[in-house]
Order: C-alpha cells, then structure tokens, then sequence
C-alpha cells in the first residue's frame, strides 16, 4: 500500500511499562501523530501525572477505552493489555476496521488445543487464527498486508532470532533443544507483586515456572517448528535477574555435522537477517550485552560451537521493552502502512 503522510495512532493499556514504552517511541516517530491514550484504572488522570515521563511532552487525560472514539480518531491501534483482557477490545477495535497490534498473547498461537491448554477460553473466537505473528524478520511479507498483527512475547522473540537461522540451514537438530533467558523485572509488568519489589530482586537471580510451564514455551515452539516443518519441542528455562531491562536468551542445539562451525552459523544468521534493521549478528564467538541494547529496537545475535560436545551456543540480546514488544510492534506498523521498516526506529542503546 501506498504509505500515507501521517498515521494516528492510539495506544490502549498505555499506562503499564509497555504502554508507556509505545507512547515514547510512537512521539518521537516522524509520521505519527498520537490521538488517543487509554487506560482504565488512571481514566480521567492527567498523562502526565501517570507518566512523569511525560511531562511537558504529551498533555491530556488517560481516556477510558471507547471503540468508537478510537476508530474515529486512528488508523491504528495497539492494544497493550493482559492476556484475555485484550481479546474483547480487539474484537470491538476490528468489528470497526480498525487495524490493530495486539500486544497481548490473546492471538499469538495458531493453535485453539494449545491455547486452550495454556490460558483457557478465548474471548474473541471469530478472530482466533487470523491474526499474522509480528516478528518481521520471519513474517515480513505478511505483515504488510495484515489487519490483524500479534506481536510476540520477549522470551520468544530472543529465542527465535537466536535459534531460526540454524534451523532454517539445517545446521543443528530439531530434537533435544535448550532455551535458558534470563529477563530484567520489568517484563513482570508495572503492577507490584512480592515477587517483584525491589528487596525480592535487588540482590538474587532466581528461574521461575520451569520444566514446560512458562507461557510463551508454545509460542517458541510454534515459530520453530514453522522453520523445521516438522514438531518441535524445547526445554524453556527462564530467569529474573536484578535489572529493570533487558533479556538474554542462551539456546543449546546438536550440531548436525563436524562441520558446523561458529563460521557457519553466524554466516546463515547474516543470510537469514539480511536487510533488517533491527537484527546485529557479532562476530563468531561473541558475547551479546544486555547493556549494548538497552533502550534500543535491535538485538545482538551471537553463535559458538563447542568442539568437545558438538553442541551449538546461540545467544541473543534484546531489551524486552523494546526489540521485545513495544519497538517491535512499531516495526510492524512501519510495514503495514508502507513505511521504511525502521523508521522511528533508529536510536543508538543507551550506553552505558
């Protein structure tokens, strides 16, 4: 499609971290004109107020969701709400054409079973299925036709970046993969929990919801298996760490041959990411650092082999605010509506 001037864009769930993650990088977008800002426990508050960040930059009230007032006042809409929360309000945003980003994992899976094993009934059936999956590096022709976009978990994003290329070259086995991430507190969100307070995470690292209960080990699977063309299945360990941001995804595969080398893996990585504006490929051997994203739409991606195991050391690094949802999502309006990929997009990581 023909990329229009200027896209008005509101963002609903705009108070949480990743809400407020859209609003920065949405105002800071050379096309972009913001129109809408929703939130239901702040409706009625100044902006500013509930994002300080804010403050002499976006003026108005957080706005309570109201599908007709979104329709008539954007062309695009990203929903960064909780899981089952999102579904009802993307049903009414699209029974409006409005096109929608969903951030959420209501429209990730492609498969009723698995979501229904993993969060129960869907609440907006009719849509089920017809969402496109936004990572843009796998699904770029896609996107820029889709209505509909579910943008992808933190966790599956580094996962996949790091893991694709090798499958996609059929440089390792689909059998006997291990993810362990490790994820700084924010992607637990804004609202407070025990597990989640400053004195609970200042000073231990600690994984959580493992051996295949982590949420976003179907969606891995998914996307991997895509690649495979045919089931795979992996062991997911994810991990809190003491920082508010940032994600590190460590994958180990068998190599398929003695000649699979870090060489070749980084060299499949190139071709595979060739062209994207986000995705770095280092050097064979290197060590991806949170630190060198931070803040950034990009993520660093690095391959070893170990040569006494034969198995394969795929890293990637990526900040989960960004490259990890809210940048991400950006990227794929980019393309939806015919823009340059990365435009808005360009800022360096703050270092340090």
């Amino acid at each position: 499609m023909s990329a229009p001037d200027r896209i008005r864009a509101s963002v609903v769930g705009a108070t949480g971290y990743t809400g407020a993650e859209l609003l920065r990088l949405l105002l800071g977008h050379p096309r972009v004109d913001v129109t809408f800002v929703g939130g239901h426990a702040k409706a009625g508050e100044p902006i500013a107020r509930v994002l300080p960040s804010l403050r002499g930059i976006l003026d108005g009230l957080v706005e309570a969701f109201d599908a007709g007032a979104v329709a008539a006042r954007a062309d695009v809409a990203f929903c960064a709400l909780p899981h089952g929360a999102s579904a009802p309000i993307v049903q009414a945003l699209r029974e409006r054409s409005v096109v929608t980003l969903d951030l959420s994992a209501d429209f990730r899976l492609r498969d009723a079973d698995a979501y229904r094993t993993w969060y129960g009934e869907h609440g907006a059936g009719a849509l089920f299925g017809h969402a496109v999956y936004g990572l843009p590096e796998l699904h770029r022709e896609e996107l820029r036709t889709a209505d509909l976009v579910a943008v992808p978990g933190c966790y599956p994003t580094a996962s996949t970046l790091a893991v694709a290329p090798l499958l996609a070259s059929d440089l390792v086995s689909p059998d006997g993969i291990v993810i362990d991430a490790k994820s700084g507190v924010s992607g637990a969100g804004r609202s407070p929990s025990a597990g989640t307070h400053f004195t609970e995470t200042s000073e231990g690292v600690r994984a959580y919801k493992i051996a295949g209960a982590h949420r976003h080990t179907p969606e891995i699977e998914q996307e991997l298996s895509a690649i495979a063309r045919r089931p795979v299945r992996v062991t997911f360990t994810p991990h809190l760490v003491p920082m508010s941001r940032g994600i590190l995804a460590t994958a180990y595969a068998h190599a398929k041959s003695d000649a699979v080398d870090a060489a070749r893996c980084t060299e499949a990585a190139r071709a595979l990411y060739a062209g994207s504006p986000s995705v770095v490929v280092l050097e064979p051997g290197a060590c991806p650092d949170t630190l060198w994203v931070r803040g950034s739409n990009r993520a660093h991606v690095a391959y070893s082999v170990d040569a006494r195991t034969r198995l394969v050391v795929a890293q990637c690094t990526l900040d989960n605010l960004v490259k990890g949802a809210a940048g991400q999502a950006v990227q794929c309006m980019n393309l939806r509506f015919g823009r340059d990929e990365g435009e808005g997009l360009e800022g360096a990581a703050m270092f340090p």
